[in-house]
């Protein structure tokens, strides 16, 4: 387990996230549009707040078990070949196995990973870790505004004889938005996991930076931004106050019928009795 001192205090957080001119997060059923409700608010799935979180804490150094190829640090070509180590070293002690995985991967240790793998023998394996940290989908404040635009590609993929026709694509954008992703740390789950207080603070530093290093062609540079940060620490395990009174305690309005920047939205934190929030700009 980890060696650090395991976190004995609740935290909630919420990270306010900026989009202008961006694609946070595409919906692949949908040609790739950015995600939105039913009711015209921006959505970015939990999974992608959770790769944002996880290449972050890559950047800073630390043991990641779910990479995505492209960041791959270690050669390994799939999960199964990243645990199947661990896996032979632990042998059936699925306690020792659980233990060894919190230990080694800081995600594992804050999210939790299901282990289902077939491997030299008959059974396999198939255990769950459950991790502290949770969080929820983001939404936007207000309804965004999708452009779509048209764009073409006029050069060939492959060899050809002649040049091949113009092939037409879309691409599309959130004009502006302004985002809220809502989470939890849970110190129950913690001391099961060996999540420690100073694996919190780099949490909180990993969702302060969430933006660095994540440009693309959908997301250029600068066209997100995480403007505050706010951090709730109880003073005991279960917490003063529920995780959703917590969360409601941020009221965010718009100042103008079509907000364009941060700047046009006022943010109000209702202070809760005895819970005052740490907030980061």
């Amino acid at each position: 387990m980890n060696e650090m001192v395991v976190l004995e205090n609740k935290i909630d957080f919420a990270v306010l996230l900026t989009v202008d001119g961006a694609n946070p997060n595409g919906d692949p059923l949908n040609g790739n549009r950015p995600r939105i409700t039913a009711d015209g608010l921006g959505e970015i799935s939990d999974v992608c707040v959770k790769r944002k979180i996880r290449n972050r804490l890559q950047d800073m150094g630390e043991r990641i078990f779910v990479q995505s190829d492209d960041r791959c640090d270690d050669g390994m070509k799939s999960l199964k070949d990243r645990a199947e180590p661990t896996i032979k070293e632990c042998g059936k002690n699925e306690d020792k196995l659980k233990s060894s995985m919190c230990e080694k991967w800081f995600d594992v240790r804050a999210f939790g990973q299901l282990l289902a793998f077939k491997t030299d023998s008959a059974s396999g394996v198939s255990i769950g870790i459950r991790g502290p940290a949770s969080i929820r989908p983001a939404l936007s404040i207000a309804p965004v505004n999708i452009t779509s635009t048209q764009i073409t590609k006029s050069v060939n993929s492959e060899t050809k004889d002649k040049k091949g026709a113009d092939t037409m694509g879309m691409k599309y954008r959130v004009d502006h938005g302004l985002y809220v992703i809502k989470g939890s740390i849970n110190p129950h789950l913690a001391s099961s996991t060996g999540f420690s207080e100073e694996d919190s603070q780099k949490l909180k530093e990993a969702l302060r930076t969430l933006c660095i290093n994540d440009s693309s062609s959908a997301r250029p540079e600068g066209s997100m931004d995480v403007p505050m940060v706010v951090w709730w620490k109880h003073s005991s395990k279960i917490g003063q106050y529920s995780t959703a009174k917590v969360h409601d305690s941020i009221r965010i309005t718009p100042k103008c019928e079509m907000p364009r920047s941060f700047a046009d939205y006022e943010v109000d934190i209702v202070e809760l009795e005895g819970l005052r929030p740490e907030i980061i700009q």
